[in-house]
């Protein structure tokens, strides 16, 4: 058995978080050290956790379309690995999901992404993903994501791609005319070498 199958035994056996989730504790994760793009994300959501497949849901749909590829090139741990900062369903609040259980990130995290070697292209998505994965802070995730060229082109960082985020869309049209064509030429680059 190799370290890296080892590690993922450890992951995928993981309980630390149990008494503070809704259901039993189901990390779901997506990880090969040959991919090329990374995804972090927030946590999976309550369709994910049901179907034990990370981003499928609508946010998964939207997300395939703004990177412009296919559900099979998605699912290809070898092209894509999917890290949420959570591995488990946090459960549900007033407005949405709740946060990323923090027990997670610092257990497995950088264990993890020490195996990821050949990544090219890191899609920082969300609050909580940007927070740990940016360095440099700004003042709310519009003004981070507005700043994408600075990370260009190792890093994207992006909103969520929920529907609920779709008044955010609306507001910042920006996003979808400058940022996702640049966004799927990008994809097509990495996954084309």
């Amino acid at each position: 058995m190799t370290l890296f199958t080892s590690l993922l035994d450890e992951v995928y056996a993981c309980t630390r978080c149990t008494e503070n989730l809704p259901y039993e504790p189901k990390p779901i994760l997506q990880i090969d050290p040959q991919a090329k793009i990374l995804i972090v994300g927030q946590a999976p959501g309550r369709k994910a956790h049901e179907a034990g497949i990370p981003f499928d849901d609508a946010s998964g749909d939207r997300l395939r379309e703004w990177m412009g590829i296919s559900r099979e090139q998605f699912y290809d741990p070898k092209c894509v690995a999917i890290l949420p900062m959570g591995f488990c369903f946090p459960g549900t609040g007033k407005s949405g999901d709740l946060r990323p259980r923090p027990e997670c990130a610092p257990a497995w995290r950088d264990q993890l992404l020490s195996h990821l070697q050949d990544i090219e292209l890191t899609l920082v998505i969300g609050q909580y993903a940007q927070n740990y994965h940016l360095h440099d802070k700004r003042s709310s995730l519009t003004e981070t994501v507005r700043a994408w060229k600075t990370y260009w082109p190792k890093i994207v960082p992006l909103p969520h791609p929920s529907p609920r985020n779709n008044i955010w869309l609306n507001r910042n049209p920006w996003f979808q005319a400058e940022l996702l064509p640049k966004l799927r030429q990008r994809v097509s680059e990495v996954l084309d070498r």
